[in-house]
């Protein structure tokens, strides 16, 4: 959660639509580009809404107590991944920074989050709800892949890593050990509930 909220926190300065900022200095010629522009700007504000209220999607309290609230968030979350966040994540990969391994990791990515973001809305229209958790897990997973990647670069560069070693290697550990981490708490609380179910 402290993360989550410091990520977004983060990413408010940018609204001042100023071109101070290094990640934009590094892009400089891509934001003459509108286009790039828009997708930027859209796909930070929908990334910051979806991290922010996929938190509200996995709280036990409001699932039994304010369910309005979580088909509510969960719907607007759905249409932000599969409308707003993924797409213009797929676009902006095309340019992102690094090889074209890293490139196509990003685009992996996106296609991963729309993925499982719409397998999460077709297991909840046929009320298969242990399906739905599993597959808003993995959507998450994805989602959280800006905040883990942060974490990484930053105990790297303390660690003395050189910029675009630590870049690379934070995206693909987070992104990977992201998927493995949400298949790993899948896996978990599947062997709990079988083991429940027998006892």
């Amino acid at each position: 959660i402290f993360f989550s909220c410091l990520l977004v926190f983060n990413t408010l300065p940018y609204f001042t639509f100023g071109r101070q900022y290094s990640f934009i200095q590094e892009r400089i010629l891509l934001f003459e580009i509108p286009f790039y522009v828009i997708c930027f700007y859209t796909h930070i504000a929908a990334g910051s809404f979806c991290i922010l209220s996929a938190l509200l999607q996995f709280s036990a309290f409001i699932l039994k107590k304010q369910r309005a609230l979580h088909i509510w968030s969960g719907r607007i979350y759905v249409m932000v991944v599969l409308v707003v966040a993924a797409p213009t994540g797929m676009f902006m990969a095309f340019f992102a920074k690094g090889s074209n391994a890293e490139r196509a990791l990003f685009m992996l990515m996106a296609l991963i989050w729309f993925y499982t973001t719409a397998r999460g809305l077709q297991t909840v229209l046929e009320k298969k709800i242990l399906a739905h958790k599993q597959w808003m897990l993995r959507s998450y997973s994805m989602a959280m892949t800006a905040v883990t990647f942060r974490i990484y670069h930053l105990l790297f560069y303390y660690l003395g890593w050189s910029h675009l070693e630590n870049y690379e290697i934070s995206l693909w550990i987070s992104v990977v050990g992201n998927i493995l981490m949400a298949e790993a708490i899948i896996y978990y609380k599947n062997n709990n509930y079988k083991q429940s179910f027998t006892t």
